[in-house]
């Protein structure tokens, strides 16, 4: 029976060839000191140094304290979203964030893989896609190459592996519809 050999791993060449070893290190001081740090309440700061590493945000964007980004050069956010407390989104490829999106907290995006089968671990990224007015509820975690498509909501904790439909509410790990989203009707649907 083969084993897995750790020694044999070797990272996949990074997505974005242009964001050399400096800018890496510089964001990752720039991301602990005022994005991560708790003592930063500050959404247009943190926008701004986002920006500065190559974000694309859009207006009316909030950023809740202790959020936690990988690579902002990969990241896409459209108006009018809030990243609630401690959202990690793990951007080692695309993360394209629509309108009118709420990520609440403790949300985690992972963009990134390793082959189980693979004796060297190998790694892999694929892109995560975020449709306008989606709700990602606590503690839930998105996976690779997933599209939450359009006003879909994910429940608090649940795991999402594949696309959603648009306009369904999606529970448990692996995440799985339990019912169609009405919006404007009166009702309130809780996925707490």
């Amino acid at each position: 029976m083969q084993k897995v050999d750790l020694s044999q791993y070797k990272n996949p060449p990074d997505l974005d060839k242009g964001a050399r070893f400096l800018k890496r290190a510089i964001w990752f001081l720039v991301n602990a000191w005022f994005l991560q740090n708790p003592a930063n309440p500050s959404s247009r700061l943190k926008i701004a140094l986002l920006r500065l590493f190559g974000a694309k945000i859009g207006k009316g964007v909030i950023i809740k304290p202790s959020a936690n980004i990988k690579s902002p050069w990969f990241i896409e956010i459209g108006d009018y979203c809030m990243i609630g407390e401690r959202v990690w989104i793990d951007s080692l490829a695309p993360v394209r964030i629509g309108n009118s999106v709420c990520i609440s907290q403790d949300v985690y995006f992972c963009c990134g893989n390793h082959d189980w089968s693979d004796p060297a671990f190998g790694k892999s990224v694929r892109p995560i896609t975020v449709e306008e007015g989606v709700w990602v509820a606590t503690r839930a975690t998105i996976l690779p190459g997933v599209t939450l498509k359009s006003h879909s909501v994910i429940a608090a904790c649940s795991m999402v592996n594949h696309d959603t439909e648009p306009y369904t509410i999606y529970a448990g790990s692996p995440a799985k519809p339990i019912r169609k989203r009405v919006i404007g009707n009166g009702d309130v649907i809780s996925p707490f």
